[in-house]
Parts: C-alpha cells; sequence; structure tokens
C-alpha cells in the first residue's frame, strides 16, 4: 500500500535547489517556459489582428515546427561545436528577440516567416537545455529531468498569466516581449557562472575518430515506441498551448482578462506533477505513470467538453496538465539512452518528432476545429491521449 510521506515527494527538492549547477539548469529550463508561456497567451491577438479563422491560425502556427524541423538536423553538430551551455546561452535571448517580431509584422505571411526563424532558434534552446539536464544525469548521477521539466511549466505558466493580464490591460505585444528580451539577457548573464559546472559529454578517445555526432536517425524499434507516445502527449501540450485561450475566449465566452487563465492551470498542474515527478517516476516506474497520465488527461479533456464553462473548462485543463505532466521527463530520458543508437541520435531524434507533434498537431486541430468545432478537435486529442495510455503499457519499467 501506498503510504503518502512528504519527505519522500519532496527531499530531491531540496537537494535540487541547493546544487548552484542544477539550479541554474532549471532555471534556463524556467525561463524558456516564462517565454513561450507568454507567447501562447498573446496568439488570440495574432488572430484577431490578421482575421484568421481556425484553419487558417493553424496554418500559420506550422510555421514554427517547419523551422525547427529544418533547424532540428543540425542542431547536434552545433551542439558539439559549441557545447550544450553555449548554445543554451546564446539561443535563448535570441529567442526572445525573435519573438518581437511576429508581433510587428503587418500581414500574416510576414508573420509566418518570423515565427519560422524564432522556431529555428527553439529547436537549438530545446536542445541545449535537455542536454545539459541529460548530462548531469548521466555524470553526476543525480536524477533532475523531470524538475527541470517542472521549472519549464512553472514559468509558461506564470508567462501565460502574466501576459493574460497585460493583454486585458491593453499592452501591446510588441513592447510587453521586447521588455521580456531584456529580461532575458540579464537572466543569461546571471546564470552563466552556474552553469559553467555543467559536463561536457565525455568521449572515448577510440570513438573521437570513428563517430561523427549524429543529428537524426531512422528510429530502431525501441524508439518508435517513445516516438509514437511521444507524438500523442505532445500534441496534447501543443493543443493546450495554442489552443487553450482560444477555446476559453471563443467557445466557452469567458472575460478577455482571463483567457490565458486556462494554459495557467494547465502550466500550474503540469509543473507541480514534474515538481513530484522524479520521485513518483522511482517508486512507480514510467510505464505505470505514464499510463494513469493518459487517462488523467483524457477525463480533463472530455469535461472541458462536455460542460463548457469557465470553472470547468479551468478544472479540465488542470487534470491535462497533470496527466501530461511527465510525458516529456520520460521520454526525453528513456531516448537518450535507447540501446542501439549512436551517441546523441536518440536525443536528436525524438526531439524531431517532439516538435512536430507540440508544434504541428496544432495545426491539424485548427484544421479539424474549422471542420467540425474546436469542441470536437479537443474530443480527439482526448484519444490520442487514450492511445498513448495504451501503448506505454507496451513499455519496459
Amino acid at each position: 500500500m501506498f503510504i503518502f510521506d512528504q519527505t519522500v515527494l519532496t527531499s530531491h527538492l531540496t537537494q535540487f535547489f541547493k546544487h548552484p549547477t542544477v539550479r541554474a539548469t532549471g532555471l534556463l529550463f524556467g525561463f524558456f517556459g516564462l517565454l513561450f508561456g507568454t507567447w501562447a497567451a498573446f496568439i488570440p491577438y495574432i488572430k484577431q489582428k490578421h482575421g484568421l479563422d481556425e484553419a487558417q491560425l493553424g496554418l500559420l502556427l506550422l510555421c514554427l515546427p517547419a523551422g525547427i524541423t529544418l533547424m532540428n538536423p543540425f542542431s547536434v553538430p552545433i551542439l558539439h561545436k559549441l557545447g550544450a551551455v553555449r548554445s543554451a546561452l546564446i539561443s535563448l535571448p535570441l529567442s526572445a528577440a525573435l519573438f518581437v517580431l511576429p508581433f510587428a509584422m503587418p500581414d500574416a505571411w510576414l508573420t509566418g516567416v518570423m515565427l519560422f526563424l524564432a522556431g529555428a532558434v527553439f529547436s537549438m534552446i530545446n536542445m541545449s537545455m535537455n542536454t545539459c539536464a541529460s548530462q548531469i544525469e548521466q555524470v553526476l548521477n543525480l536524477r533532475i529531468m523531470s524538475t527541470c521539466h517542472g521549472l519549464w511549466s512553472t514559468g509558461a505558466m506564470t508567462g501565460s498569466a502574466v501576459a493574460s493580464l497585460a493583454a486585458g490591460w491593453n499592452i501591446l505585444p510588441t513592447g510587453y516581449i521586447a521588455v521580456l528580451f531584456l529580461v532575458e539577457i540579464m537572466v543569461v548573464l546571471a546564470l552563466r557562472k552556474g552553469l559553467s559546472g555543467v559536463p561536457e559529454e565525455q568521449h572515448h578517445p577510440a570513438e573521437a575518430t570513428t563517430e561523427k555526432p549524429k543529428g537524426f536517425t531512422f528510429p530502431n524499434k525501441a524508439l518508435w515506441l517513445l516516438v509514437g507516445i511521444s507524438l500523442c502527449t505532445n500534441i496534447t501540450e501543443g493543443t493546450m498551448s495554442d489552443w487553450s485561450a482560444v477555446y476559453l475566449r471563443d467557445i466557452v465566452r469567458s472575460p478577455e482578462a482571463m483567457v490565458g487563465w486556462g494554459f495557467s492551470a494547465y502550466a500550474f498542474f503540469m509543473a507541480g506533477g514534474r515538481f513530484l515527478g522524479d520521485a513518483l517516476i522511482g517508486r512507480f516506474g514510467s510505464r505505470h505513470v505514464l499510463r494513469i497520465g493518459g487517462i488523467v488527461a483524457a477525463a480533463g479533456l472530455l469535461l472541458s467538453v462536455l460542460l463548457q464553462t469557465t470553472p470547468t473548462a479551468l478544472l479540465g485543463f488542470a487534470m491535462v496538465g497533470a496527466g501530461v505532466s511527465l510525458g516529456a521527463p520520460i521520454l526525453y530520458a528513456a531516448a537518450a539512452k535507447v540501446p542501439g543508437m549512436a551517441k546523441g541520435a536518440g536525443l536528436a531524434t525524438m526531439n524531431t518528432f517532439a516538435m512536430i507533434g507540440f508544434m504541428g498537431g496544432p495545426a491539424f486541430i485548427g484544421f479539424i476545429a474549422k471542420a467540425f468545432g474546436l469542441p470536437v478537435a479537443f474530443t480527439l486529442v482526448a484519444c490520442f491521449a487514450i492511445f498513448w495510455a495504451w501503448r506505454a503499457g507496451k513499455m519496459g519499467k
């Protein structure tokens, strides 16, 4: 029988925040999440500014995964050349700078170009952050991946909530994100010392002359299982990021100042799950945690569809956040250790499919919403969650 022990579930957090290198790595995740949450809250502004319907918005949102997909094959060679830490320190403020531009563009197609460029940098920051965390886990023998992703969710939650309030106060996104860009520069300067302790990947001398850095590699059977689950978890995450605010405004008819709170509720419970995740995964195993998560996420989506009020939608989105919370930490950690794959290839390949699901899935949802409505689209995402719960049963512990 499981006995709740707060010390067991939270002791790893004390160790996490006491370790300067681990803390700096986690804050890197957090401030990137802050940027992404801000973007998620301002998506309705882009839709309204250019007079887009759901299908047109979904097509525009494809520009982000297009940039990510194009950049991802080059990410591992760049990481090997610059190192994960330097890549992260360069790409974080660059991401913030590029996200000012989509809101300043007068035409939708120019907005798409800017989103494409931002997506390319997104690939680099995502790969470099997860590589930093993976190297700490492997070299220093510390379990930190879930907590790092928890800080990403905390940043995303904060960014979405504050940006939503800014939208309610009629603050223009261009000026708001320009200020955020300055904040990100100060963050990079503050984190440099702590991140200097991240161990770089060690190579055996014999490998140095025979093994070249690998980018995308065709998945083997073990990686295909992880990829299939990852596509479902990331479509669910991407749907919440890109469509939760639109759903609250257009379907639920929530007040303007609250449309970003759906993503905040989702991100809050995602963060909570991830902060407890390193302890939960160690106790129950990855397979069981993923299966239960899929069921909870599906239930939350169906609740938001069946009872279309602001409180029930927020509750449903919170359940989705809790359900999907440990998907990325489990799958990224597993992909980095897939047998039969070259160094870095499993993580790079997983990142490609994860970003396609995360960024491309919402575009697909946009076309479904245009044809059948957002409630039907959300129901389809619930089916993806049920599918990942089933496939998780095929994983090892």
